[in-house]
């Protein structure tokens, strides 16, 4: 369970069972605990949570390089950003998610339960190969502009970029925000999930 402190669990004068883990007679002490009186669910975590299965999770916290979500009581994993979606380009989780969330998850190692959401769909990137061919045409809007260029969105939820150089229009100006245009592919790079345009 996620506990701040021993107040979230119990309070004074309350009657427990516990087991004894430790006993020193010397210091005249002993310590006790009170979750080994439950079976540890990490101890068949490869058979309950096998690689490859899916599963509901609650989105518990997030950090700048993914979510921890709660597969179950006791068990948490984490959903790295770069397997939240492999279309979108999202630089915190917030963009995809919010706490407290049902999620559905993939496991992709279940010694640290490392979890994926986008492994749940099959790899786009196999298909935009045969759309965004190197020389082929496609209308995109731009979404955001950048100092090194801007950030296009092409068909199919996909993300396209172009320098600065690559954005001047026929007249000379340089095209903008929101504006809606005829885009060449020059690069399609499947690995690396980019595509200049």
């Amino acid at each position: 369970q996620h506990l701040r402190s021993a107040q979230d669990f119990m309070k004074v004068g309350d009657e427990i069972e516990a087991v004894i883990l430790t006993l020193d007679r010397d210091e005249r002490k002993m310590s006790l605990g009170i979750k080994q009186l439950k079976a540890d669910p990490w101890e068949d975590i490869e058979s309950r949570f096998p690689v490859g299965s899916r599963h509901m999770a609650k989105v518990r916290n997030f950090t700048n390089f993914g979510v921890f979500v709660e597969i179950e009581e006791g068990v948490d994993g984490l959903i790295h950003i770069s397997d939240l979606s492999w279309t979108k380009k999202i630089k915190h989780p917030s963009e995809f998610t919010q706490i407290g969330a049902e999620i559905e998850v993939q496991v992709l190692e279940n010694r640290r339960l490392s979890l994926g959401h986008k492994q749940l769909e099959e790899n786009p990137w196999d298909v935009f190969e045969t759309i965004f061919t190197v020389g082929s045409i496609h209308e995109g809007t731009i979404i955001e502009v950048l100092d090194k260029g801007a950030v296009i969105s092409l068909p199919y939820g996909v993300e396209g970029f172009a320098t600065p150089k690559h954005l001047v229009k026929e007249d000379g100006s340089q095209a903008a925000v929101d504006e809606k245009l005829q885009f060449k592919v020059i690069e399609f790079n499947k690995e690396a999930k980019r595509i200049i345009l």
